[in-house]
């Protein structure tokens, strides 16, 4: 995975939420606890970190810094705010040679932050459409990649339904609900 799937993915979550900034973002987002606004800064704050990861390059932690959005931020303003921070993490991907290393839970490569950041973008993005009553469904082809980068020991089966199960957001038959998971993007 690239910067180019971190920005179809980060384009994908602004068109189908965009119309909806008029909306109560204050909603819960699906089954989380967070609310849907406090989802889009998380999607932002994780974007900003994996490229602060990616130009610093630490090999034991997480740099120690935040991405702080203020209370009165519209949701506009957050949509702006994850397109920019999704912005920089593309940049940060297309500069990185792809046998850079930074840390995410061990050594992580540069295609491991973009599937990173393109599964935050499709499970958040899903769970505030699901919080403000939008029928939407993540791009199957970009399920598929992140099933493959980050869940290669996930099952068979339609893309969608499968990363969505493989992050806690669904039933999947024939297999248990999971109430945690693994990515698996450190590299060896």
């Amino acid at each position: 995975m690239d910067s180019r799937d971190v920005d179809q993915a980060v384009a994908e979550m602004v068109r189908v939420l965009t119309p909806h900034e008029s909306a109560d973002w204050r909603r819960p987002a699906g089954t989380l606890d967070w609310s849907c606004w406090e989802t889009a800064a998380h999607v932002a704050h994780d974007l900003l970190a994996y490229a602060g990861q990616l130009a610093a390059l630490p090999d034991s932690a997480y740099l120690p810094f935040d991405l702080v959005v203020r209370d009165d931020a519209s949701p506009r303003d957050l949509l702006r705010i994850a397109t920019g921070a999704g912005r920089l993490l593309s940049t940060a991907l297309a500069a990185s040679d792809p046998s850079l290393r930074a840390w995410h839970w061990g050594p992580t490569d540069p295609s491991g932050f973009a599937a990173l950041g393109v599964n935050e973008i499709l499970v958040h993005a899903h769970d505030i459409t699901q919080g403000l009553g939008i029928r939407w469904h993540p791009p199957e082809s970009l399920c598929s990649a992140v099933l493959a980068r980050l869940f290669p020991d996930a099952p068979d089966g339609d893309p969608v339904q499968v990363l969505l199960w493989a992050t806690g957001r669904t039933d999947l038959p024939g297999h248990p609900r999971l109430t945690s998971w693994i990515l698996k993007a450190a590299v060896g």
